[in-house]
């Protein structure tokens, strides 16, 4: 039985594959807790996944859950902790099939759940042949007329299966592409007893979802005003203390290092989003209603939030085989730098035959030297040359052995960062939508099966408006110049090809001066490389913050992108190292 009826206390191990290990056991043993949920799955993870079951058929599941689970599956039983992670990846029967192999072995007896339905992979064509035409949703072509080659399609699942699931009686349940904040969603909807169109309540749910599913950056970690967290020793992994009107209290262990507070969430609500009408599969949760206040030392309290139905389709991630990449970096020193790059260039593409004998081709001159240098490394910029073709041989060796050739007959000063390689594949990302009509949730719990069909599709609720807040009238007079970043916040990351880029501040003052300041135009005078691409601009007046949508700027997706930063991760820092010129009337 549940400590408190009144609240769910659910908290997240994990934010990646790859994430910190021991943190199931110390959220276990930090302090009460009733779910413990774990997030594994990206975007790339899916592709990295199939690469592994290719080598090994009965895997393709994040196998560093098995270990956690070696670890903490007795105590959570004793504790009556469930567990609920997307752990399954392409293989949620395979992984599950492996935590009964643990628990045999521990000598305990879990009931263990595992959810299919996601895996559109075997379905493609008969799917096509029902007038799925799987459009890329920046693009606007489908499937076929790109002559694409998938190599995985999953489909983004709600939380109700995970209710049935816990409903049923299960101590674990795993699926394969459960949308990440559906893991929060879930064990609510079980707890409190939600209907499907409770829409507020399941909007608030999934913005808890959505700040603690990425672990650690919700309680300090990847924060712009770092200097307020106290610690990056042994930072505390997020913990939402849930209520049945779907309000709830975002926070950690006691003890532990990094910060709740209204910035560190403000920010992870700010990453990889787009519009203010966050798209889940169960609801459309506006972020623009979200009331956020500090509650005490880390303690974050959100309420308000208000939902809409959710559309009658869902969203798909399809990776398709795109052929091979390769990048090779040659340092230039010194003087002339654009001289030597421009001769570089031009003498590895004649020896290769042309850039026309490749699909792709890209190259970019990094200015990273300084004038009357002091180090020997500051006198240096890069030429990254990147290529992309179907032909494996092109684009590997065949490719860097060229250039390593020039080392004796080119440039003064000619290195390379790195010796001759044979590239990667490229993955592109095919993001698309497929009818709910063709979806069910399947969950298999001890030889039983049930089935879950998507939330129905309902009329659009007009009256939610969102949070309203009065701008301040700033002067534009007497300014100072400044880094935009001792003022603002960012949090930036990927979503597939595009980018998001998220901008806050910390009162109505300077949020009233970012509001007028931060443009579209302002935003690509200030980044540059930025100026190509379409750029969507939101306002969530609510948060103090912008967020913006930059299209195309990742190319195909991370595991097809020639950037050094393939996620966008960067990218808010790069924006706030940019000096700007502010009124002193905000400075205060």
């Amino acid at each position: 039985m549940m400590k408190d009826k009144d609240k769910l206390i659910i908290a997240n191990c994990s934010g990646y594959l790859g994430d910190k290990l021991s943190a199931a056991r110390e959220l276990i043993e930090g302090g009460e807790i009733h779910v413990l949920t774990g997030d594994y799955l990206a975007e790339l993870t899916m592709a990295l996944l199939f690469r592994m079951k290719m080598k090994a058929p009965d895997k393709g599941y994040a196998t560093t859950f098995l270990k956690q689970m070696n670890d903490v599956m007795g105590l959570c039983l004793e504790k009556n902790i469930k567990i609920v992670a997307n752990a399954g990846g392409l293989n949620p029967k395979g992984l599950a099939a492996e935590l009964e192999k643990i628990a045999a072995e521990l000598g305990i007896h879990p009931k263990i759940a595992f959810i299919e339905g996601d895996d559109l992979l075997p379905r493609i064509q008969e799917l096509q042949e029902q007038g799925e035409t799987f459009t890329h949703l920046d693009k606007g072509i489908s499937l076929k007329e790109a002559g694409a080659m998938p190599i995985t399609a999953n489909a983004y699942l709600g939380g109700w299966g995970i209710t049935k699931a816990l409903t049923e009686g299960s101590d674990i349940v795993i699926g394969g592409r459960l949308a990440d904040a559906a893991l929060v969603s879930g064990p609510c909807a079980w707890k409190f007893g939600w209907e499907e169109d409770d829409w507020d309540q399941m909007a608030g749910a999934y913005v808890a979802g959505h700040i603690i599913e990425c672990g650690a950056q919700a309680t300090g970690g990847n924060y712009s005003f770092f200097e307020e967290v106290p610690s990056f020793k042994n930072v505390g992994y997020p913990i939402a203390e849930m209520h049945s009107d779907g309000s709830f209290v975002i926070t950690k262990h006691p003890g532990t290092g990094g910060l709740v507070s209204v910035g560190t969430v403000t920010a992870q609500l700010l990453y990889e989003i787009r519009e203010p009408a966050y798209l889940t599969p169960d609801v459309r949760a506006r972020f623009d209603t979200i009331h956020i206040s500090q509650q005490g030392p880390d303690r974050v309290l959100i309420d308000g939030v208000k939902g809409e139905p959710p559309t009658d389709s869902a969203k798909v991630c399809i990776n398709n085989l795109f052929g091979h990449r390769n990048s090779m970096t040659v340092v230039l020193t010194g003087l002339d730098i654009e001289k030597k790059a421009k001769i570089v260039e031009e003498t590895i593409f004649d020896l290769l035959g042309g850039k026309d004998q490749f699909a792709f081709t890209d190259v970019q001159l990094i200015r990273i030297d300084k004038d009357n240098p002091d180090h020997n490394d500051v006198a240096c910029a890069h030429l990254k040359i990147s290529l992309m073709d179907p032909d494996q041989k092109k684009a590997g060796k065949l490719f860097s052995s060229k250039l390593v050739e020039m080392a004796l007959s080119s440039i003064p000063g000619f290195t390379m960062t790195a010796p001759p390689s044979e590239g990667s594949p490229a993955l592109q990302h095919w993001p698309t939508l497929v009818s709910n009509e063709f979806l069910e949730q399947r969950i298999y719990i001890n030889g039983s099966e049930f089935t879950i069909k998507p939330v129905e599709d309902y009329p659009d609720i007009k009256d939610v408006q969102p949070a309203q807040v009065s701008l301040s009238d700033i002067p534009m007079a007497n300014l100072r110049k400044i880094y935009f970043g001792r003022l603002f916040a960012t949090r930036s990351g990927d979503k597939g090809g595009n980018a998001n880029l998220g901008v806050w501040a910390k009162n109505i003052k300077t949020y009233s001066f970012l509001n007028r300041f931060l443009t579209v135009e302002k935003l690509k005078e200030l980044l540059p490389d930025m100026e190509p691409f379409e750029i969507e601009r939101y306002e969530l007046p609510n948060l103090f913050a912008l967020n913006f949508y930059i299209k195309g700027v990742l190319g195909e997706g991370v595991a097809a992108s020639v950037r050094n930063d393939p996620q966008a991760k960067t990218l808010g820092e790069y924006l706030r190292a940019k000096i700007i010129a502010v009124p002193v009337s905000i400075l205060s």
